[in-house]
């Protein structure tokens, strides 16, 4: 199940990032001459935090399944029994 959850976030998470690509490809937003529409630029910044949180969230789930060399944690010594 939680493979699912990873596969999941960084799909969702890269369908934004295309949104933004959209959104400069049809000239709502230009960099060259400077000009945008308040459309574009509310939308992107939506895009853009919708896919932060879901890339966040694909970067946790890697990190808690150790594919980005998360320490594990050191073992304590065993103490003897009296």
């Amino acid at each position: 199940m939680r493979p699912l959850i990873l596969v999941l976030s960084l799909v969702l998470g890269m369908i934004p990032l295309i949104g933004v690509a959209w959104i400069f490809l049809s000239g709502m937003i230009t960099l060259s001459p400077p000009s945008a529409t308040v459309d574009g630029l509310f939308m992107t910044l939506i895009l853009l935090t919708v896919s932060a949180c879901l890339l966040l969230n694909a970067y946790w789930e890697m990190r808690d399944h150790g594919l980005l060399g998360k320490k594990q944690p050191a073992k304590a010594p065993a103490t003897k029994a009296s």
